[in-house]
């Protein structure tokens, strides 16, 4: 969640081991951020954010999850110029996937428990069957048998 990493990155920097967080961040090669939008980011979390971003940029990847658009990024940062230099890096090799849902139902998830396959406007949902298995008795004897002759 894009609110808690800019909480360790800001606690990082107040203990003046922000570099060392950002390499942190940098090692695995992919790295998801889920909710960018959702919380309010703390005053000077953009700025926290875009040293991460650009950090990675070109050298891991990331998935990002938004209920924002672009457009609004300026106001999700509290600043349009840093809003800008973060999409300038997070678009540049970017593959942008954009699910058009209900505004109407609260979220996919909640849509989905009542139709097991369908198509939620332009989303289309798969929930398997969950079946309940049970343990096999105690004196159950098992068969193995090997594909080699």
């Amino acid at each position: 969640m894009l609110a808690d990493l800019i909480a360790a990155l800001s606690r990082a920097e107040r203990e003046g081991r922000l570099q060392e967080r950002i390499r942190f961040f940098c090692r695995p090669s992919l790295l998801i951020v889920d909710e960018i939008g959702y919380l309010p980011v703390i005053a000077g979390g953009g700025n926290l954010f875009f040293q991460l971003a650009n950090a990675r940029y070109e050298k891991g990847a990331m998935i990002l999850t938004s209920n924002r658009g672009f457009a609004e990024w300026g106001d999700v940062f509290g600043d349009a110029v840093v809003a800008t230099a973060l999409l300038d890096r997070l678009l540049h090799h970017a593959v942008v996937v954009q699910i058009e849902g209900s505004q109407t139902a609260p979220t996919c998830r909640i849509d989905a428990r009542t139709r097991p396959f369908e198509s939620i406007d332009n989303a289309t949902v798969f929930r398997p069957a969950i079946t309940r298995t049970r343990r096999p008795p105690k004196n159950a004897q098992f068969s193995t048998s090997s594909g080699a002759a």
